[in-house]
């Protein structure tokens, strides 16, 4: 497996890989409302170009060429220090054993590489194993609030029934 920066031609093979992570994790997402399925897909066009330039996002690429997996993560200033955040982790259906550990690690490294010293991510069924490898700290779990008409249908277990729609 090769571990490596993406660029525009990529783009297609990495809308294509997200899709099928996002059939793989809820095979109902094909009849989720237009808005929720397009809000689960990290490879809009604007999100792509945003990655691309991040220096902290990966795609694993196989021996055929295909792409098995990628990695979207970018700086983030904390007000006192920089961090690396992973946004998400996209593995095709066949990607082999290990290709999510090889990706967090591609992300960790280039952290390292620009002086950044915490790298955060969500502790996913997909990165537990990766994390581990990794020696990280997992302190709580990974949650995001979802505003509005998307909280009906967000991925993710809820945690309780709490307030409806917006803020």
């Amino acid at each position: 497996m090769r571990y490596r920066t993406f660029a525009e031609p990529d783009y297609e093979a990495l809308q294509a890989l997200d899709l099928a992570a996002q059939r793989q994790l809820d095979p109902r997402s094909d009849a989720l409302p237009d808005r929720e399925r397009e809000g689960r897909l990290s490879t809009s066009l604007p999100a792509l170009k945003f990655y691309e330039r991040s220096e902290h996002s990966f795609v694993a690429q196989g021996d055929s060429g295909a792409l098995a997996g990628a990695i979207f993560a970018q700086h983030v200033w904390q007000g006192d220090r920089p961090i690396v955040l992973v946004r998400s982790v996209l593995l095709a259906p066949e990607a082999p054993a290990g290709t999510a550990a090889g990706l967090l690690h591609a992300t960790v490294k280039s952290a390292y590489d620009t002086a950044v010293y915490e790298v955060h991510f969500p502790v996913t069924p997909a990165l537990e194993a990766a994390a581990t490898e990794e020696g990280a700290h997992v302190s709580g779990r990974y949650a995001v609030r979802h505003l509005g008409t998307r909280a009906e249908t967000a991925p993710g277990e809820r945690l309780s029934a709490g307030r409806e729609g917006g803020a």
